[in-house]
Parts: structure tokens; sequence; C-alpha cells
């Protein structure tokens, strides 16, 4: 899941993008309006956390225009206020959640994440292929009833490439999910996480390479 956060106090904005990414979420971060909304024009996001009051482009301007293009990203937005009638007229923007601040964390994370399954299709809370089995609500991993321990960022490769159910995900592909903006492309990022991921799932390899294309979980047996 890849995830947008546009807020200018620097502190929380900073919090909050360290937050989601201990949550298993790639975490973009952008200090003011016109960042914000440029970014959102330029990179897919599954949701955007947005603060109303911004510097540059306002957050209601940035939710008009998001709403405009039809983009699938998700809103929610943040205030200081509790007005129900700013509540109103941010949803009537085109927000699809709301939150005023201070919020509690767990909350925020709860709220992403419900937002994220309304853009694309929820996968089920545990994917499985052969002896495999990962828990993404647990974020949890067995082998053959063997637990094992998976840094964040090997465990969203895994859970990337067994969503796709046997499709090939390109290193890009697994870059934009599981990194944020800061991943150079041209670095070999993904193949020594790769390396390690593998190592520790251990024989018989179950992550295969498609030369010149990408990786696969060839028995993928995705089920709920």
């Amino acid at each position: 899941m890849r995830v947008l956060v546009i807020e200018d106090e620097v502190q929380l904005a900073e919090a909050v993008a360290r937050g989601l990414r201990r949550e298993g979420m790639a975490v973009d971060v952008a200090l003011d309006g016109d960042d914000g909304y440029l970014k959102a024009s330029h990179m897919r996001y599954d949701v955007v956390v947005l603060d109303r009051d911004l510097p540059g482009m306002s957050g209601d301007e940035i939710c008009r225009r998001l709403t405009d293009q039809a983009a699938l990203t998700r809103v929610i937005m943040l205030t200081a206020s509790i007005l129900v009638e700013d509540r109103v007229a941010g949803l009537a923007l085109g927000a699809d959640d709301y939150l005023p601040k201070p919020f509690a964390f767990p909350e925020l994370v709860a709220r992403v994440r419900a937002l994220a399954r309304r853009t694309t299709p929820a996968a089920p809370p545990v994917l499985r292929a052969g002896d495999l089995q990962l828990d993404s609500a647990k974020r949890t991993v067995t082998r053959n009833g063997r637990p094992i321990h998976l840094a964040r960022k090997e465990f969203g490769i895994l859970e990337t490439l067994l969503i796709a159910d046997g499709a090939v995900v390109s290193a890009d592909e697994l870059l934009h999910e599981v990194w944020d903006e800061n991943a150079d492309p041209f670095t070999s990022s993904v193949r020594v996480v790769m390396m390690t991921l593998r190592r520790k799932l251990g024989d018989p390899a179950i992550i295969h390479t498609a030369f010149g294309s990408g990786y696969r979980i060839e028995a993928a047996h995705v089920e709920g």
C-alpha cells in the first residue's frame, strides 16, 4: 500500500510517516500544498492523508482537483477544527473520510487501511502458497508451521507477490508498492532484499525469477 502524507507540521508529518511505515506501508511526505498536489498528480497513491490548512495550495483545493480528475486515490482530511460544518464541507469536496486533530494513531491506521480496501479489491486476510502462509492482519509468516521472522520490506515483497496470485511482478512495481519516493530505481535494493527473503524462506524455492520481467510465486494459491 502506498500513502502520501501532506502535512505542514513537520514533526506531525514525520511521526505519521514513521508510524505508517511500521505498519508496512510505503509512505511519501509533502510539507506544503503545492508539493503535495504535484506528488499526488504524478504518482499513484492508494490513500492521501491531507491536512486541510496548508501553505501554498490549500487542502480543499487539492481534494477538489483530485475529485475532478476522478482519481482512484482515497482522501482522508485532517483538521484542527471540530466543527461539524467543516467536516461536512470537507466531505462535500470529495474527501472520503475526515479526522479531527488531535487523533489517536491507531484510529488513523484503521481508517487508512479501510480506505485502501475501497481503492482496490481487498486481499484475503490469509495468503497461502503451498506450505507457506502469510497473515496480513497479524503480520506473521509461517512455512510448514515454522514461524519466519521477516523485516518490513521482506514482508512487503512477499505479500505483494502472493496477492499477485502467480502473475509476474516487476522490480519497479515492487519498488512502488514496498519502498517510498526516496528509493533509487537504479539501485539493487529489490535484488538484495529478495536474496535475504529467499534465504529465510528456505528450500524448495518458492519465489522464482522471470528473467527480464520480474518475480513470481508460481505455485501461488491465495485463499482466505
